[in-house]
């Protein structure tokens, strides 16, 4: 089976920085592009960021200038960091990631459990 745990949220307030982490593991062949999802309590879930397998990245305009996604693709990890950080982007953050496993191809997604960031003074 493949999974993705997210870690590195908190409570922060306006103004500070948090970086998450989403590590994938199992049984894994290949991984594509990789997500960040969030969402906020009484709202949809809304996309953040995309990072492609060669590192494009691609942002929300809510998030542009102050999130920054990166890979390690020897450690099947994507990160964001949380730059000058507001209380609208308080929720859950979710990571998602496209991965060929090794005993149900083809590539599908694959959800994490979420981590939360609450920006509050």
């Amino acid at each position: 089976q493949v999974q993705l745990v997210e870690s590195g949220g908190g409570l922060v307030q306006p103004g500070g920085a948090l970086r998450l982490s989403c590590a994938a593991s199992g049984t894994i062949f290949n991984i594509y592009a990789m997500f960040w999802y969030r969402q906020a309590p009484g709202k949809q879930r809304e996309w953040v960021t995309t990072i492609e397998t060669g590192g494009n990245t691609y942002y929300a305009d809510s998030v542009k200038g102050r999130f920054t996604a990166s890979r390690d693709n020897t450690k099947n990890t994507v990160y964001l960091q949380l730059n000058s950080l507001k209380p609208d982007d308080t929720g859950v953050y979710y990571c998602k990631a496209v991965i060929q496993s090794t005993t149900m191809p083809p590539p599908r997604d694959y959800w994490g459990q979420g981590t939360q960031v609450t920006v509050s003074s």
